[in-house]
């Protein structure tokens, strides 16, 4: 098979526990989803002044969560909520490598973390801390296991998302707690939770600019597998 060369971006440790030095971490399923779905994965090192180059040689690319946020000042908040985390190197590292992919109109899928830096590549604004500005939400931090579902989300109809995942709604696991807080102009919410929270967005200018709030790689629903299936088949059109 001709597999398309889709680039993942990794997380980033501090030294203890793997090695006494810092070290780049990815979780096995976000590579085994890519090959399922028919690409060929290439896990992305934090080189900023490297993008181009990565660029150049990837077909697609798969911004991933983490247990981190991105920096409010990048989306034009003063203030930081006390539960932010930063690792400014990866955040630096994606947002050069996420705007390479979008300015070349590169298949891009943004997962939890990797869909608020997406949202926020396009000019969109993040809520810092769901539980304190949304009245009555959901456990977006679900207490069960991440390979289980979390809540449900609605699909809005006549989306990217709603083309590929074939439903109305869908069963997701939830690990986060910040969300897209708006939709600037480009940009269109796909999918939202019960309690309001926006749980996708796409940007229908683009051939394949797509980002969910939960962890597909899981493959808890029908619709995550199509979710890389999809993402695999924009960059065979893309190449």
């Amino acid at each position: 098979m001709d597999r398309p060369v889709i680039g993942i971006t990794a997380d980033s440790e501090e030294p203890g526990g793997y090695s006494k030095f810092p070290w780049y971490a990815l979780r096995v399923n976000y590579a085994a989803a890519v090959a399922a779905a028919g690409g060929l994965p290439l896990v992305l090192p934090h080189e900023t002044a490297l993008a181009a180059d990565y660029l150049d040689v990837m077909s697609g690319l798969v911004v991933t969560g983490g247990a981190f946020d991105v920096d409010p000042a990048l989306f034009g908040d003063n203030a930081r909520h006390e539960t932010v985390v930063l690792k400014e190197g990866r955040t630096d590292f994606e947002l050069a490598i996420t705007r390479g992919a979008l300015a070349r109109d590169m298949p891009v899928l943004g997962i939890c973390g990797g869909q608020q830096l997406l949202h926020v590549a396009l000019g969109g604004r993040l809520i810092q801390h769901i539980p304190d500005s949304v009245p009555g939400a959901l456990a977006h931090e679900q207490p069960n296991p991440r390979d289980q579902a979390g809540h449900t989300v609605a699909v809005e109809p006549g989306t990217l998302l709603h083309r590929i995942v074939g439903a109305a709604e869908l069963s997701v696991n939830s690990a986060h707690h910040q969300a897209a807080a708006d939709a600037p102009a480009g940009v269109v919410v796909n999918a939202r939770a019960p309690d309001g929270v926006i749980e996708g967005t796409e940007a229908p200018g683009k051939a394949f600019c797509l980002g969910v709030q939960w962890h597909p790689e899981f493959h808890i629903s029908v619709g995550d597998a199509k979710l890389f299936e999809a993402l695999v088949a924009a960059a065979r059109a893309y190449r």
